[in-house]
This record gives C-alpha cells, sequence and structure tokens, in this order.
C-alpha cells in the first residue's frame, strides 16, 4: 500500500509509562500481577534471582491512528498514539524471541507520520522500552503448582501456567492419590496444589498457534523441590 509523508511534526520526549501492571494483567491474568508485586515488594538483593526471567527489551512497531481520529493535535494526538500502542502490545501477547510481553514502560519516540493513501490512516514509527518474560533452558525458577496428576504436575510461573514437572523427573516423590491428591516423599515433603516449587528449565518451547511457551522441568539438583505451601 502506498505512503506519503505528512507535515505530522515527530515528537521527541520520553514518557514514562504507569500503566505497567495493567499491561500485563490484562495479557496474562492476575499471578502476573501478584508476580510483579512479589518482586517489587523484595530488597535489591533479592531481586536478582527473580529478575533473571525478565527481560529489558527496546522496540520499533508501527502505530496506525484511523484517519477519523486525526481531528486532534499536539498532546492529544499523542494520547491517541499512546493508547493504540498499549492495545497493539496488549494484543501481541508474546513472541518466540522476546517471549511474553509484560510491560510497556517508556515510550522513546514517535516519529513523523506517513498518510497511507487509500484509507487515509495514519501510520507512526515508535520506539519504546518494555518488560518481557521469557523461560530459559538450564534457568533455575520457581512456581507455583496448578494441577496434579498421576504422571506429573503442571506448574504457573509468571504468565504462563504450561509448566510440567513429571514424576520421572522428582526422584523420590510419590503419588498419594484421593480427593486432593499429592506427591509425597519419605521425609514427608509434599507437593500439592498450590505449593510453591524451584526447579530447573530442561527444554522449552513456543507454540506460535497459541503464542504460548510450554516447558519441562525438573527437580534434579541442589536446593530444588517445594519450598512453601498454598501459596494462594
Amino acid at each position: 500500500m502506498n505512503e506519503k509523508r505528512t507535515k505530522l511534526n515527530p515528537i521527541e520526549n520520553n514518557i514514562t509509562l504507569t500503566v505497567s501492571v495493567s499491561v500485563a494483567v490484562a495479557i496474562a491474568g492476575s499471578s502476573t500481577k501478584e508476580s510483579l508485586a512479589e518482586i517489587t515488594s523484595l530488597p535489591p538483593k533479592a531481586r536478582v534471582r527473580l529478575y533473571k526471567m525478565y527481560l529489558k527489551s527496546q522496540l520499533s512497531w508501527n502505530v496506525i491512528i484511523p484517519a477519523e481520529n486525526l481531528d486532534v493535535e499536539g498532546l492529544m494526538l499523542q494520547k491517541a498514539i499512546v493508547i493504540r500502542l498499549l492495545d497493539d502490545f496488549a494484543s501481541k501477547k508474546a513472541s518466540k524471541n522476546l517471549g511474553y510481553f509484560m510491560a510497556l514502560t517508556t515510550l522513546e519516540r514517535i516519529g513523523e507520520g506517513k498518510v497511507r493513501e487509500h484509507t487515509g490512516d495514519v501510520l507512526f514509527p515508535v520506539e519504546f522500552s518494555c518488560i518481557t518474560f521469557k523461560i530459559f533452558r538450564g534457568e533455575i525458577l520457581e512456581g507455583v503448582v496448578d494441577k496434579i496428576l498421576k504422571h506429573g504436575v503442571f506448574l504457573r510461573c509468571g504468565p504462563t501456567d504450561k509448566v510440567y514437572l513429571s514424576h520421572q523427573k522428582m526422584a523420590d516423590y510419590k503419588y498419594v492419590p484421593g480427593e486432593n491428591p499429592i506427591f509425597m516423599n519419605e521425609k514427608m515433603s509434599r507437593i500439592e496444589k498450590d505449593t510453591v516449587v524451584r526447579f530447573i528449565v530442561v527444554g522449552a518451547r513456543y507454540v506460535e498457534a497459541e503464542k504460548e511457551f510450554q516447558a519441562v522441568v525438573s527437580l534434579e539438583g541442589d536446593y530444588l523441590g517445594p519450598i512453601s505451601q498454598n501459596a494462594t
């Protein structure tokens, strides 16, 4: 589609966005808000381990403003661009390279608009900083037990609930059936629903159709296993 430049001036001012938590919740649900709240409540030294899976990225996207919304200028136009960027950011959800799009933090630059010839809509190039969440193989993380099956458990970790811990990867733990099934070892250590578990990631993949990451994890290693019960 043909485009042409307009006289709309680029906006250079940095804008620090204060909607990061609400954007993250819109993308990933209430568990994301809880995760971010837990991190910000910790002392700086304790945040290092938890921040490993959170990445800061700088991106350049194009934002399209419909022609009917172009009767504004200055700060009102800037606001319209920011709102559209936030909508686009939330609907994007995740990408293979960057992980889950969690929070848009700073709008660095809004470039000169280009009118799309056949529609009259205007395309603005924008540069911004954001926080993303991605699980890496070999990383040690913590998750909350969400579902317990005979052959393993599914955990929630940040925005994903597709973290699988097989019974073969939790040494000495045996499945105990019942109305509320659990895994338990000889030392009476229990893995049950809502238990916080520290694990190591042994494999991760991105499912494009669902825009989701899936991970396989293990408790084989030092200092791994359940660390608290009843997280919710």
